[in-house]
């Protein structure tokens, strides 16, 4: 964003209260984008989730051969972490994919069926679920532990900022009831579906329910307070302290 497009302070001052809180409101929905962005990993990070279960479907639906399939599909994750590394991006997302991926490939070796392939990641899935119910319900909702270092509130919500901390438990029951109703999909398919039936319905449910839910989270915190930076609260009380210190030593020098 350049000086033209990111509004000063100026521009908010002369278009008078109305004007400064909108410009606040956009800039705190602005804020949330990017969080967002980083927490989930974008459109690449997508696209990384999606490739190698589309690659293992795709290979198995042609020749029906699993251990093809599954060395094709554990093969493109690794180089999607290589490409990273190469670009020195951030791994996690990709790193998290190839884990994913392996389980999956080792499982489906092991057992000699195709479908278990996916198992792996559908309990991930269905354990993912309830941890954000379970989480919601105890008063720590799992959104927000993993949003709140990415905003510099940490756990400051939970205590210090009640709107925040609503806003957190609605995006949590979001996504656990989103996965929940994901999973109500796919553990059917796992037992009556044959391994392509499966695949395709898996693949085609890995970025819409995501995309719902991420919406969901934005358009809750986009309306909750702003987020207490607490890193910035620790630097200035570090700072009034050392000013307080040399205060205090200029009095005894005098």
């Amino acid at each position: 964003m350049t000086s033209l497009d990111k509004p000063t302070a100026t521009d908010h001052d002369s278009a008078g209260p109305d004007g400064a809180r909108a410009a606040e409101a956009q800039d705190a929905k602005a804020v949330t984008e990017a969080a967002l962005f980083e927490a989930f990993g974008g459109l690449r990070g997508m696209v990384e989730t999606v490739l190698p279960g589309l690659l293992f479907v795709t290979i198995f639906t042609i020749n029906k051969d699993l251990h093809v399939s599954a060395i094709a599909a554990l093969a493109v994750s690794l180089l999607l972490v290589a490409v990273r590394l190469i670009r020195r991006d951030t791994v996690k997302h990709a790193f998290s994919g190839v884990f994913g991926v392996a389980f999956g490939v080792v499982f489906a070796m092991m057992t000699g069926n195709a479908k278990d392939f996916y198992l792996p990641g559908m309990i991930y899935t269905l354990g993912l679920a309830f941890a954000y119910i379970v989480t919601t319900l105890a008063g720590v909702p799992l959104i927000g532990l993993i949003l709140g270092p990415i905003f510099k509130e940490n756990l400051s919500w939970r205590t210090r900022n009640p709107g925040r901390k609503k806003a957190y438990a609605k995006a949590s029951w979001a996504w656990g009831l989103i996965l929940l109703a994901k999973c109500a999909i796919l553990f059917p398919l796992y037992w009556w579906a044959d391994t392509t039936q499966l695949g395709w319905v898996l693949v085609a449910l890995k970025i819409p329910p995501f995309l719902l839910a991420v919406y969901l989270t934005w358009v809750f915190l986009a309306k909750a307070p702003p987020p207490i930076d607490v890193f910035a609260e620790m630097d200035a009380q570090e700072k009034a302290e050392k000013e307080r210190k040399a205060a205090a030593a200029a009095q005894r020098d005098a």
